[in-house]
């Protein structure tokens, strides 16, 4: 295998497990509502394997509202 193909495999990896922990934590259970919640489970996945030493990421962000 080429090296690329090692750190494309290693990525898909990461992010497939990253995706198991935000499954286990219920975030794919409705759309999110927020930008926090989305950001979270975008963050969930995005530190895959890390989630399963404790790590728990948690996004806070606010949407600019459109001016009057």
């Amino acid at each position: 295998m080429r090296v690329r193909s090692i750190i494309t495999l290693i990525v898909v990896l990461w992010l497939a497990i990253g995706a198991v922990a935000a499954a286990q934590r219920g975030y794919f259970g409705s759309v999110p509502g927020s930008c926090n919640q989305a950001g979270t489970i975008a963050a969930t996945i995005a530190v895959g394997p890390l989630n399963y030493t404790g790590l728990n990421p948690k996004i806070a962000c606010e949407v600019p509202q459109p001016s009057p």
